[in-house]
């Protein structure tokens, strides 16, 4: 009796006792086997015990690992957590510098080194003060050294020069970062803006980090917090893989704070793993659902520039030809040949001069903003590095630059603190005026310039400028009759431009000069188009060809410029002359020109030179009379791509064939219709495919593990497994089952409400073959399966539908190996 009181030796009774079904046919000799346990029981030293002797004998517990006492391990491990969300959130800061290299440069050394010195708080000898001075020395002389290095005597030893700049850059850079606008390049000692960040916020963050109390290491998201908001604000719209990084960001905190809490189970690192991706993917589809917004400090920090303070600059352009006609004002080294240069460009009409817009609109002439020595622009075209060198004569706010620029480096360093530049009209303004000597050197592309057979197919774009004002009846009326009924954007552009150089006369009104009164506003252009005489220069047919244009529903602007012309006034290649192996372009002021550009769609702003050729000169005998409207042959109505239909058909005879409508094209709208609809769904459902995604891979990985362990081992091995796939299910639903088999079988029937019979009777055939020690065939084994399956069939069906789903995906106890031993499982 004692025998049956004991735990351990119920064991052997139940190997002695048999099962029904497999004692039935192994051969039985348990007798002696029961007797020689109990004799065990009552004499062993495990007498007492609440577990079997198997147990005992077979425990494998995970002993400690050698390196679990280490000083410091978890510190360690929580420094480089510290670390890497410290680099995550500057990240922010890389379109800023318009480089990863040049970011890195300054925030991985910034980083490591807050790292250390927070490392340091360990030794208490080295705490607070220490601290202190070493972080001191990183801010204001490691910092400077590395950052403005052309400052130091051999690259090394900082001069009185490095340490006044490093300071006065350690708050001067934040401002920096927010007046010019990105990419602002490594100039200005901008770089020590992101070394204080990731300096600081390593050093705090890795504080909390090393903190002795694990509960402290929560305050470390306050810096981490702060880190993210700050390089968010002095960043860009657009921001660097903001969404995987607030991800990778959300996965480490969690990570990190779950191991310092003690609260990460690494032997369920798979059922951990995919919670995580599959709330990142969720995360992640959110993000992509919802529109992305962010506050900038950059565009409330200071407003850009405002031009109105100068006059119009299409009004000087006379000035510049009556006093400065063959004086060199601009000399040009490694310009490419037959380039224009700009100086202002304008597309607001007020009725009396062009100027530049407001900042309201989608096309902003006045949105000059302050850049670094990198321009960021995304125009094709021929690559080119020229030297500007500005001459006598040309004293202007406007700053003369080609094509679109990717960069402008001034030959004195001050210089490049009046530099605005506007991306959109790729011109440039200097307040403090530029100036005889001013020399710069500007990287960038000249657009690629379309074909006229090209320009006449592309349709104009469409973008939001500002009303032109009081524009004379003549410019719509002309316009209208020159280009009316022209198809497309481009061909009426091309129209405008060549019948006003057809029929116009050039001369620029100065003295020997065919009178021609200078200005550009409406009186000046309606007597250029419906006076008694159509002559004037570039000013007049540059504002006239911008109104029609803009009267016909093209986006339009003026362009003021050089223009290296030749006697006719056309662009020349001549112009450009080589010397000891560099092309010199020198420009007058008769090249200032100007002209006027079209936006088309696929090629953007594409110029029209409206002007007629300047030896076309006029005189008294001549009809200088402008074209009139009644006598051109009026362009016919552009045909409607969907022509409404005629209501006063003739009665049965229709002019669209079938049914009123072509089968075919119906059939191509219901499948776009449908494609649009799949695609809407596949975009906006993708967390739902993720969700189905994993749960299949889930119920794979547990069917492929279950029909492993039907499979793999010998007989008793295959046995065992399967009496672990009825706990292991047990366990995945919920319950928390230990004891003998005996006890487990009796609590999953409880739980579960099932009949004990069927369990008790499995856990006693487990328990025969894993002590009796006889040997057992291939079709027993599988005997013994199907009945685990059907059990296992009948505890799903038994459980509520969250709760059996709960089991189907749970992953406890899947890898388990059947042979191994669990502290009070499966005894």
């Amino acid at each position: 009796m004692s025998i049956d009181m004991n735990p351990a030796a119920n064991t052997g009774d139940t190997a002695s006792t048999g099962a029904t079904g497999l004692t039935d046919t192994f051969t039985t000799t348990t007798t002696t086997t029961a007797t020689e346990t109990a004799t065990a029981t009552a004499t062993g030293t495990w007498a007492g015990v609440t577990h079997s002797a198997i147990w005992i004998a077979h425990d494998n517990r995970q002993q400690p690992l050698s390196h679990a006492n280490r000083p410091h391990t978890a510190q360690v491990a929580s420094l480089l957590a510290s670390a890497a969300l410290t680099l995550i959130a500057a990240s922010n800061l890389i379109d800023v510098y318009g480089s990863a290299g040049a970011w890195a440069a300054a925030a991985i050394p910034a980083t490591l080194i807050g790292t250390l010195i927070a490392l340091a708080g360990l030794v208490s000898a080295l705490r607070l003060w220490w601290q202190l001075l070493f972080v001191a020395v990183a801010q204001l002389i490691l910092g400077p050294v590395l950052l403005l290095n052309d400052t130091t005597i051999a690259h090394v030893i900082p001069t009185a020069r490095t340490l006044k700049q490093g300071w006065e850059s350690m708050l001067g850079s934040f401002k920096y970062l927010l007046a010019v606008e990105p990419p602002t390049g490594t100039g200005d000692g901008s770089l020590l803006a992101v070394w204080t960040i990731c300096l600081w916020a390593a050093l705090l963050t890795g504080i909390c980090a090393v903190t002795a109390d694990h509960r402290f290491t929560i305050l470390a998201i306050i810096p981490v917090t702060a880190n993210m908001t700050v390089c968010a604000l002095l960043g860009s719209q657009s921001g660097f893989q903001r969404i995987a990084a607030g991800t990778i960001t959300a996965i480490v905190l969690v990570v990190w704070f779950s191991a310092r809490w003690h609260l990460l189970e690494l032997q369920r690192w798979l059922s951990t793993a995919i919670i995580m991706v599959l709330a990142a993917s969720l995360a992640v589809g959110s993000c992509l659902a919802v529109g992305q917004d962010r506050t900038i400090l950059r565009d409330h920090y200071e407003p850009p520039l405002s031009p109105y303070n100068y006059s119009s600059p299409l009004s000087g352009m006379r000035s510049y030809i009556k006093n400065h006609k063959d004086d060199v004002l601009l000399t040009v080294t490694d310009l490419p040949a037959g380039s224009t240069v700009r100086l202002a460009v304008m597309d607001r009409f007020d009725g009396n001069v062009w100027n530049l817009s407001d900042t309201a609109m989608a096309s902003d002439s006045s949105s000059y903003r302050r850049v670094g020595t990198t321009i960021r622009n995304t125009t094709q075209g021929k690559r080119f590095t020229a030297t500007f060198t500005v001459d006598d004569g040309l004293s202007e706010y406007w700053l003369p630059l080609a094509g679109a620029a990717t960069g402008v480096k001034f030959a004195t360093a001050s210089d490049a603190d009046s530099f605005y530049y506007n991306t959109d009209t790729m011109s440039a303004i200097f307040p403090e005026r530029i100036h005889s000597g001013m020399s710069y050197t500007e990287t960038g592309v000249i657009p690629a310039t379309p074909s006229d057979k090209d320009i006449a197919k592309a349709p104009a774009a469409n973008i939001s400028q500002p009303k032109a004002e009081d524009v004379p009846d003549s410019v719509d009326k002309l316009a209208t009759a020159i280009a009316g009924g022209q198809a497309s954007g481009g061909e009426a552009a091309q129209a405008l431009a060549d019948k006003l150089k057809e029929s116009g006369w050039f001369s620029h009104g100065l003295n020997g000069d065919y009178p021609s009164n200078a200005g550009h506003g409406n009186y000046r252009v309606d007597q250029l188009l419906a006076g008694s005489a159509m002559v004037g220069d570039s000013e007049q047919y540059a504002s006239a060809m911008a109104l029609m244009a803009r009267s016909l529903g093209m986006p339009s602007r003026v362009v003021l410029g050089f223009i290296p012309k030749n006697d006719e006034g056309d662009i020349s290649d001549s112009r450009t002359k080589k010397q000891a192996g560099k092309t010199i372009t020198t420009f007058t002021g008769n090249d200032v020109t100007a002209w006027v550009e079209v936006k088309l769609d696929k090629y953007g702003w594409v110029a029209f030179y409206p002007t007629p050729k300047e030896t076309k000169v006029p005189d008294e005998n001549q009809n200088l009379t402008p074209p009139n409207p009644k006598t051109l042959v009026r362009q016919p109505p552009v045909p409607l791509t969907d022509p409404l239909r005629d209501d006063n058909q003739a009665t049965n005879k229709s002019s669209i064939g079938g049914n009123m409508a072509d089968d075919d094209t119906h059939e191509n709208l219901a499948w776009q219709r449908t494609i649009r609809i799949i695609r809407a769904v596949a975009i906006f459902g993708s967390p739902l495919w993720i969700l189905l995604i994993i749960v299949a891979l889930l119920l794979s990985i547990k069917a492929i593990a279950l029909l492993r362990a039907h499979n793999h081992g010998s007989a008793a091995q295959r046995v065992a497994a399967g009496w672990q796939a009825i706990t292991a299910l047990a366990r995945q639903s919920g319950l928390d089952i230990q004891g003998t088999r005996s006890e487990q079988a009796h609590a999953i029937a409880e739980d579960m409400a099932l009949e004990p019979n069927t369990l008790e009777s499995l856990g006693r055939e487990a328990d025969y073959v894993s002590f009796s020690g006889q040997p057992i065939n291939t079709d027993q084994v599988e005997r013994y399966w199907r009945n685990v399956l059907k059990e296992r069939g009948t505890m799903l069906n038994s459980m509520p539908l969250l709760r059996r789903w709960r089991a189907r995906l749970s992953l406890a106890d899947v890898f388990h190996t059947p042979g191994g031993r669990r502290k009070g499982r499966d005894s």
